[in-house]
């Protein structure tokens, strides 16, 4: 029976193995993308044979389902920590950004093509639900909730009915209308700079961005 707070050395060598196994999991998805990733090309690198692999990551979904976990958790964190520190929309946006830039293929896993045939589950839709809750809560007036318009954007009428993405969060229509709108653009500039798109234009994406902040806040 293992103490709280204390690992076995069997338990620090697992923690290790997974570590290094993620790692090497990474390198493989810079390379060849998140469908490429195969645990018995990783085994072969780590010089180990693909069942002894499979000890700790019965399956490759397993694997990619832990991987993008680990992403969401970091970008929850990193968002998190931005709205505690007082950080407005524009402040988030920015942290956005700085956490895409800092490692591209993290981002890609999570906002990229999906990997076919894969299904995350129910845990990392909560963990992705917070970063939107810390956008509607930045995207509300400094006053809080204003009172219901005499008329809603059509885009607000819409989302009246369809606020799935919101969850519970208790936001005015016109502050979920901005986080969405928010959300969306951001990751419209933030994907086709991580992807290369911009490269040749002549132009510094950074300034793109920080004006797309400046119109939706």
């Amino acid at each position: 029976m293992t103490v709280a707070g204390k690992e076995t050395p069997r338990e620090r060598y697992r923690a290790q193995l997974r570590a290094e196994i993620k790692e090497r999991a990474w390198e493989q998805i810079a390379a060849a993308g998140a469908p490429g990733l195969s645990l018995n090309a990783i085994a072969k690198q780590m010089g180990v044979s693909g069942p002894a692999l499979y000890r700790y990551f019965a399956s490759r979904d397993e694997l990619i389902t832990e991987l993008i976990r680990d992403a969401y958790r970091s970008l929850a964190d990193t968002i998190g920590t931005a709205a505690a520190s007082g950080a407005d929309l524009a402040g988030l946006g920015r942290a956005l950004r700085a956490w895409a830039l800092h490692d591209p293929q993290r981002y890609f896993l999570i906002y990229g093509t999906p990997v076919p045939g894969y299904h995350a589950p129910d845990d990392i839709t909560t963990i992705a639900s917070e970063i939107m809750d810390a956008l509607l809560d930045a995207a509300e007036p400094a006053s809080g909730p204003a009172p219901a318009a005499a008329e809603e954007t059509p885009l607000e009428s819409h989302l009246a009915g369809h606020r799935q993405w919101a969850g519970d969060h208790p936001a005015s229509p016109a502050a979920r209308r901005r986080a969405l709108q928010f959300w969306t653009r951001l990751h419209g500039v933030l994907s086709l700079e991580l992807a290369g798109h911009f490269a040749g234009m002549g132009f510094d994406p950074a300034e793109l961005y920080e004006s797309e902040l400046r119109h939706l806040t």
